[in-house]
């Protein structure tokens, strides 16, 4: 196996870990993960998969980060004190 290969293999193991982690704490805390937080995991997941394809790799992650940050900010701004 070549050196991106292993790369792409070692991501996608540990985002699938992290969403185990998710997961979980999420059906503790009664949090469920939002629509837009799941896109942009899977937006980030797919990037990694066409990590070959550099153009659309790299578009696909960034989608992601951006749908990741719009999630936060939202996530900022209901629970903020008015």
């Amino acid at each position: 196996m070549n050196l991106p290969k292993l790369y792409i293999a070692i991501a996608i193991v540990v985002l699938a870990i992290i969403a185990v982690i998710i997961l979980r704490k999420s059906k503790k805390s009664n949090e469920k993960m939002t629509v837009l937080s799941a896109l942009a995991f899977a937006f980030i997941f797919a990037g990694i998969i066409f990590g070959e394809m550099r153009t659309a790799g790299y578009s696909l992650m960034a989608v992601g980060g951006v749908l990741a940050l719009i999630d936060i900010i939202k996530k900022l701004k209901n629970n903020s004190p008015r």
